[in-house]
């Protein structure tokens, strides 16, 4: 009997979920820069190793991205048209499905998420 209760003690421990997993996953980018984006790379906060996302968005235009990483937490860089850079620090790329990449005209940055 003891053994039965076991059995069914770890049956049930198999059918409760477990809490869900968090991922960076494709998201669509939007430029709002003001200005066109030469390339973009994206690192994972508290990494030096920058890699290429692709594409180079117009401003006001999006583009698609493929990304997958079990990893939330990225800075994204993206070289302007004209020879400046926006570096966008700490952007939440699980469970969105759009990041705004936005620049003011004193040049500071920040991200909208949809």
């Amino acid at each position: 009997m003891k053994h039965f209760i076991a059995m069914l003690l770890a049956a049930a421990a198999l059918t409760v979920p477990g809490p869900a997993v968090a991922a960076a996953g494709n998201f669509t980018l939007v430029n709002k820069t003001g200005a066109a984006i030469s390339s973009l790379q994206i690192r994972r906060v508290g990494t030096s190793a920058w890699q290429s996302l692709g594409g180079n968005p117009a401003n006001g235009s999006r583009i698609a991205v493929a990304f997958a990483n079990p990893d939330c937490a990225f800075d994204i860089k993206a070289d302007l048209v004209g020879g400046q850079s926006a570096t966008f620090n700490g952007v939440n790329l699980c469970d969105v499905t759009t990041v705004t990449l936005n620049r003011g005209s004193g040049g500071n940055v920040w991200v909208d998420y949809d």
